[in-house]
């Protein structure tokens, strides 16, 4: 009887090889033979489930997206009350820094899709797709979080949360060159959510 194959998780598989090698140094000089001896897989392997780098990429960066929202939700549900939207928010702000092993890679897989993007109008336009979607989420809790009274009424949410999204981002290229400490990242996320939520007991 032929053996059985859980493809989604040979592309799994294929794609946290491609992201090992993204955190290790970067894409350009990759190709689909190094992701195959990365993943233990035949290189015929990897073409029967991507025709090409930009595609493998593509899949890799929905993959790292769902590994942190799997983290984030798991956070989240090990609280003892429902979650506040400034509680929320800073769970995913800290799950965007490259703090541990996980989130760096994920972080070093987005930055190598962000430079083949620049010369890649099909990766650009995913990225054009996939980041106001999220952008638009957190504007939506923190509208929540206006109607409930934890956030003055006058703040432009859309702004706020455009704003919000870029410090992880910002924060990490700090951790990863040496110049801030992890401490200090998380102090950094923390001020700027007391600047909008005022000062916090427990986070």
């Amino acid at each position: 009887m032929p053996k059985q194959v859980d493809h989604e998780a040979r592309r799994n598989q294929i794609a946290e090889a491609l992201m090992r090698l993204a955190s290790k140094g970067g894409l350009e000089a990759v190709n689909l033979r190094d992701v195959a001896a990365e993943a233990g897989v035949s290189m015929g392997a990897v073409q029967h489930y991507f025709r090409s780098k930009d595609q493998m990429l593509t899949y890799a960066m929905e993959h790292a997206n769902n590994r942190a929202a799997a983290r984030i939700r798991q956070r989240l549900q090990s609280e003892p009350d429902r979650p506040s939207v400034r509680v929320i928010l800073r769970t995913l702000m800290v799950e965007m820094l490259a703090l541990s092993d996980d989130s760096r890679t994920e972080f070093l897989t987005a930055v190598a899709f962000f430079l083949r993007a620049l010369n890649s109008p099909d990766l650009a336009a995913d990225y054009r797709k996939s980041w106001p979607q999220l952008e638009q989420w957190v504007a939506d809790e923190l509208r929540r979080a206006q109607e409930s009274g934890d956030l003055p009424p006058d703040r432009d949410v859309e702004k706020e949360a455009a704003a919000l999204l870029l410090i992880p981002d910002g924060l990490s290229v700090g951790l990863l060159l040496g110049h801030r400490t992890g401490e200090q990242a998380l102090e950094a996320i923390d001020y700027h959510l007391d600047r909008l939520f005022g000062k916090s007991t427990k986070d």
